[in-house]
């Protein structure tokens, strides 16, 4: 483990090194700008060291032994060609796995690059595996063999949708797409709204998942000709041009425009207007420059539809909380911006937005590990939905073990009737007296780092000028599915967990349940505190409250697996399964 972290020391140190070789070759096969690629590999030198310190402090939580949790298959695009694959790469190594990297074709030399500063520094090509190749054939057969434990996605939302479908058991960690929106009130300070704006929109030609692509703008900004034309003055001033210009702030696209973007480029719904034209380069399809279209409507193509391009797509909103409405009515859930200087509008936002990362009067793209930790909900995420580049990032890729616990304490606080419960039910749960100890530890433990950390908020940086606050929301309608092999510790400390962040559980009994298990969980003291209800003993029951957004997540035990159809109907709706082991920790 020593020797892990060791070496991982020396990768970010070479990384550091061959920042100007990492970014040439950036340029050269993606047309990266040097603007846009250099804080690239700041962010993957900041991953690699920081996935090391966050998988040493889990090496020595007490009650707990961290051990790899297999194989890793990393899945990386071409739009951060350096930063996205060196983040999967060393967060699935600090933890102790091998990896597979599979990169977008269009950027593999580049993770060449990055790859041989591994190896160089003492990670073996058994160990990391580069795997570069051409078409769906090679990328299909990977995520589908029974040896890959995980897979990690950084792409479009069809792919994470056909991974799952391809092997349902595998555990999918997906960044997938945005149509992120930036708000405009009356409010604001409209000049530095228009920079934020055009940062966030044009930088690398667009084509970011966290770039705005939306502008919602309150009636009164809408309809004000100054704001309007200084954001067109402000698009077109933009240098477009050849990545190789030191100037160019708008580079070449990856590829010429197809599908959606070029319909969106291309083609007027009846009601809009350009209020800036793009213009496309006749001797180089890929050059394309910054296009605003007005007038755009809720609800179509232009609303709806990732572009990934240079395309600002403006409507009008009536008010905030219309704003809000409009925003939230795309699938995705990524990145937000709020332009406003008004605190109660800026809390009404927060409230009620529906995204990962939300941004207050600046840009919604360029986030840095630990200080914005990355990633969204709905359609832009699957899996648990655990940020890249936070504290939690690297358990993805770990399996923790239960030890005992070196001193016996007891819940105080959340959970102290629970547990008090259970002293007079020892013989329903059939728990002996160590079982009780380590359950109590465990709730202690539960208790302690839920205030310390899910239910706080933290500014690991507390910068002079900005805020960077890292808080938590609690999920409802959590599903504890009951199987026949499942202790009365795991049952307990799932329904103990869930309680604790103020939601009531709802069970599902898995087939093959005898009737005892069930009459120990519906006529329990537990059970009564913990307000939940049994939801479902059949399968069909299950998958229909799933369909119906009744479920927002399933925890199992270890020892249960889910049924086929129920599986294949959670993936659909994106609810994430977790059986990782019930920790005391």
């Amino acid at each position: 483990m020593e020797e892990r972290f060791r070496i991982l020391e020396q990768v970010a140190e070479r990384i550091e090194s061959h920042r100007s070789a990492l970014m040439a070759t950036s340029l050269i096969e993606t047309g990266k700008t040097l603007f846009e690629s250099d804080p690239e590999v700041s962010e993957a030198v900041d991953f690699v060291r920081f996935y090391s310190l966050v998988a040493r402090d889990f090496s020595s939580l007490e009650g707990t032994q961290a051990t790899p949790a297999g194989p890793v298959v990393v899945l990386s695009p071409w739009n951060f060609p350096i930063a996205i694959p060196c983040g999967g790469i060393a967060a699935a190594l600090a933890a102790g796995n091998t990896v597979i990297l599979k990169p977008a074709p269009s950027a593999s030399a580049t993770a060449a690059m990055l790859c041989e500063c591994f190896w160089e520094s003492g990670i073996s090509r058994n160990t990391l595996q580069f795997v570069p190749c051409l078409g769906r054939e090679a990328g299909e057969h990977l995520v589908s063999r029974p040896e890959i434990q995980s897979v990690v996605l950084t792409g479009a939302t069809k792919t994470a949708q056909g991974i799952l479908k391809q092997n349902p058991g595998v555990k999918l960690f997906a960044e997938t797409g945005g149509k992120n929106a930036t708000i405009v009130t009356s409010m604001a300070d409209r000049d530095l709204a228009i920079k934020h704006v055009i940062e966030s929109a044009f930088g690398h030609s667009g084509q970011k998942c966290s770039a705005t692509s939306l502008l919602v703008l309150e009636a009164e900004v809408y309809d004000d000709p100054e704001f309007k034309n200084a954001l067109i003055d402000a698009a077109a001033s933009l240098p477009v041009g050849s990545a190789w210009k030191r100037s160019t702030r708008v580079g070449p696209l990856i590829d010429p425009p197809q599908e959606a973007l070029s319909k969106g480029l291309t083609t007027l719904d009846s009601f809009e207007q350009w209020a800036l034209a793009p213009q496309i380069d006749r001797e180089n399809p890929r050059q394309i420059s910054p296009a605003i279209k007005w007038d755009v409507r809720a609800g179509s193509f232009s609303h709806q539809t990732e572009f990934f391009g240079p395309l600002l797509s403006v409507l009008r909103a009536e008010s905030l909380d219309h704003a809000i409405e409009i925003a939230n009515q795309t699938p995705y859930g990524l990145t937000s911006g709020l332009e406003s200087l008004d605190e109660r509008e800026q809390a009404t936002w927060r409230n009620k937005i529906q995204a990962g990362n939300l941004y207050i009067n600046r840009s919604t793209t360029g986030a840095i590990v630990l200080r914005q930790p990355f990633g969204g909900i709905r359609k832009s995420s699957f899996g648990p939905g655990i940020k890249a580049g936070g504290p939690h990032y690297v358990k993805l890729f770990t399996r923790f073990k239960n030890r005992h616990f070196a001193a016996s304490r007891e819940p105080t606080e959340e959970l102290k009737p629970f547990y008090d419960s259970l002293c007079h039910e020892m013989d329903h749960w059939q728990i002996t007296p160590d079982e009780l100890t380590q359950i109590a530890s465990a709730m202690a433990n539960y208790e302690l780092h839920f205030h310390q950390e899910f239910d706080a908020i933290h500014d690991h940086f507390k910068l002079i000028g900005q805020d960077n606050l890292r808080s938590y929301q609690p999920l409802e309608r959590i599903a504890i599915c009951i199987g026949p092999y499942d202790s009365a510790e795991g049952i307990i400390l799932r329904i103990a967990a869930t309680v604790l962040t103020g939601n009531s559980p709802q069970f599902f009994l898995m087939p093959g349940l005898d009737t005892n298990a069930e009459s120990m969980l519906c006529q329990s003291k537990l059970y009564q505190l913990s307000r939940g209800n049994v939801s479902s003993r059949d399968e069909e029951t299950l998958i229909d409250m799933i369909r119906e957004g009744q479920v927002s997540r399933l925890r199992l035990s270890a020892t249960t697996k889910l049924p086929s159809l129920t599986t294949a109907a959670a993936h659909e709706a994106g609810v994430a399964i977790i059986d990782a082991p019930v920790s005391f920790n």
